[in-house]
């Protein structure tokens, strides 16, 4: 597997600024772009070659998103950057708009060129607000170089990208959440169909894509799909940037090629902490099942391999816990952050993180019953798929996850009233 990283420019002294971004070959795939007026569907064709899927969780390919666009549509179109990035574990997205902007400014263009859009939004997390700024400044340098804005590099084509700032909703990570916050609106899914690339941003076809995998963008256009794929594996091209946090020594964040091996990505963030024992990883994020170590260690990092053990690689947020901690303790803050971040305006949703974290709440406080594992099983049943977006599924997995690998945990704690692992 290749060791070549498409954010090598994060790394350099004052990477942000635009001078330094163009000593790297930045915007050169844009160049490429207008000067050989690459036709659209070329550029599609070369990412869906990529085996480029979504950074943002879902992990759907990017190429046959795009391809959902009506380009012809008459009249004003959108591509819409998430970056809201409010999953507990996750803080890759973070760094690219601070260290590497420009990047995904000249992935946002590319594909404005491509999608047929005439204006881009970045969607920021409210509570990064110092990686809003640093956009804004960045959108300011490549207007001013005559790389964003009107007849860019004397092309007779405009387009323009605005950053937006959310406040720190969790739910607005979910795009059409996101779509409902730019237009002033609360930051609530909109039922589907219609689904965005038909009915978007104030009503316009709209694509929407995560901070990562439109930075990768240009690195595609600029070396093509096949090189970039052959960075990953089959069906999971390219690297990956993965947020390791939790009971290691060096937490941060890692690129490395799709299919990885585990072991490699855990050496590389220093192994767990003070000489531990692994116990589990919570491989993308806190919505996705746990993955016991026995079988954690055995994985690669790819959609697929994680897939097949019945987890999520999700945004690739590396959650590792050593064997000091307490799963129920583990469940009740998790349960917590969902009930808390439910927007309410469905009822299983609503009312079951309500009842997942009280049950668990209970279990953890010496006050629960040999019976409410079987309440947690079936409560987080009953949200599964039964919600207009996927937050009632992120505050079910978890549940589900926890009572399939470690029950014994629960039980224990129902039936002496004290924690198996801590013995208090």
């Amino acid at each position: 597997m290749a060791n070549e990283v498409i954010f090598h420019s994060i790394h350099l002294p004052e990477s942000w600024k635009l001078e330094n971004y163009l000593k790297t070959g930045g915007y050169d795939a844009l160049k490429k772009v207008i000067a050989e007026k690459i036709p659209a569907e070329e550029i599609i064709a070369q990412v869906k070659t990529s085996a480029l899927r979504g950074r943002g969780g879902a992990g759907f390919p990017t190429g046959l998103k795009w391809s959902f666009m009506p380009r012809q549509f008459p009249g004003d179109k959108y591509v819409v950057c998430n970056t809201d990035e409010g999953e507990p574990g996750t803080f890759k997205d973070k760094d690219i708009v601070r260290f590497n902007p420009h990047q995904l400014i000249e992935g946002m263009i590319i594909a404005g060129y491509t999608l047929g859009a005439t204006a881009g939004y970045n969607y920021i997390h409210g509570e990064i607000f110092e990686c809003y700024e640093r956009f804004e400044a960045a959108l300011d340098e490549a207007r001013a170089a005559n790389l964003l804005g009107k007849n860019i590099l004397g092309s007779g084509w405009d387009f323009d990208i605005h950053a937006h700032h959310g406040y720190g909703a969790y739910v607005c990570g979910e795009e059409t959440a996101l779509l409902e916050s730019i237009e002033g609106k609360k930051g609530q899914p909109r039922f589907k169909p219609p689904f965005p690339a038909s009915f978007g941003l104030y009503g316009k076809p709209t694509t929407i894509n995560n901070t990562e995998t439109l930075a990768s963008i240009p690195y595609i256009v600029k070396h093509g799909g096949q090189k970039f794929l052959e960075l990953g594996k089959p069906n999971n091209g390219g690297t990956k940037i993965f947020s390791v946090s939790g009971h290691v020594n060096k937490p941060g964040n890692y690129e490395i090629g799709m299919g990885t091996p585990f072991k490699d990505l855990l050496e590389m963030a220093g192994g767990v902490r003070d000489g531990h024992k692994l116990k589990a990883v919570i491989p993308g994020g806190s919505s996705v099942p746990v993955v016991p170590a026995e079988i954690m260690m055995d994985l690669t990092m790819d959609y697929d391999s994680i897939a097949k053990a019945g987890s999520m690689l999700g945004a690739g947020s590396v959650i590792v816990m050593d064997e000091t901690v307490c799963m129920v303790k583990a469940l009740e803050r998790l349960s917590y952050f969902y009930f808390e971040e439910s927007c309410g305006q469905c009822t299983p949703c609503r009312e079951g993180t309500g009842w997942l974290y009280r049950v668990v709440q209970r279990i953890e406080h010496g006050e629960g019953r040999q019976e409410d594992l079987d309440l947690l099983d079936s409560v987080a049943g009953n949200i599964m798929g039964r919600t207009i977006c996927a937050l009632g599924d992120a505050a079910a997995m978890p549940v589900q996850g926890m009572l399939k690998h470690y029950r014994d945990e629960f039980e224990y704690h129902s039936k002496h009233k004290k924690c198996m692992v801590s013995g208090v």
